[in-house]
């Protein structure tokens, strides 16, 4: 039967406790995970769906408008996008000290911002990419988040004017295939998988919780999702809150 907790020094306390019985902790992390550092989300109130732009965000980061329209793509990455400003919060940080622990064996993530790997975290699966790899397409030289700050208009590389394009996903664009693999090979060995920060409802990303054979699913999310009735404990509260034990 599931437990809900909303008070965060209780939720906080019941994670622990699960995190101190199991072997192998898998976290499966979405937006929500960044947003206590300060980087807006696409779906809650205060979310890019919500903000006016001249295009949808979704078509602003769709594979399509890459091609078509790419300096206003750039235009949109650069000040949206790229937060180099942003700070792991206490769920980055605590999620990487229980790696160095052996708790943690992997940490899956939605999120492009590199925030997991600041933090300390090594064994990162970033199913979305990353801001801080951007690859030219015509000689694979690879080029860092700061630089494509400091670039205007449309990027090209340095070293043979080829076109720049983030290794991020965007949306017309699948998954890459080891990622996948590597993912599912974790979820399934977990014993204690931690869903964090995400709704649930992205695929295939959220999907790859149906890989999960363990006795023990935790939910840290503010709203609810569709699996909040198969997890044996779901945190209601501020996910970095969660997370501080």
């Amino acid at each position: 039967m599931s437990q809900t907790l909303t008070d965060p020094t209780k939720a906080a306390q019941a994670l622990k406790e699960r995190i101190d019985r199991a072997s192998s902790v898998v976290f499966f992390g979405g937006a929500g995970v960044s947003t206590a550092s300060g980087i807006p989300d696409f779906r809650s109130e205060d979310g890019l769906y919500h903000m006016k732009f001249d295009y949808p965000p979704e078509t602003m980061l769709s594979h399509d408008f890459y091609l078509t329209h790419t300096k206003e793509f750039y235009d949109f990455y650069r000040d949206r996008m790229i937060c180099l400003d942003a700070k792991p919060n206490r769920a980055h940080l605590k999620l990487a000290e229980l790696e160095r622990a052996g708790k943690v064996t992997a940490v899956v993530t939605q999120n492009i911002d590199g925030l997991h790997q600041a933090a300390g975290s090594k064994n990162v699966l970033e199913l979305h990419g990353s801001v801080h790899r951007n690859v030219c397409q015509s000689c694979d030289t690879t080029y860092s988040a700061e630089w494509v700050l400091g670039t205007t208009g449309v990027p090209t590389c340095e070293r043979c004017g080829g076109a720049i394009k983030p290794d991020v996903v965007l949306y017309g664009e699948g998954l890459d295939t080891a990622t996948i693999d590597a993912s599912v090979q974790a979820i399934m060995h977990a014993d204690l998988l931690i869903v964090g920060g995400t709704s649930l409802v992205v695929y295939p990303a959220a999907g790859l919780i149906q890989y999960f054979g363990g006795d023990d699913l935790v939910i840290c999310n503010m709203q609810p999702t569709p699996q909040d009735a198969a997890a044996s404990l779901v945190c209601a509260c501020d996910i970095a809150k969660a997370f501080d034990f």
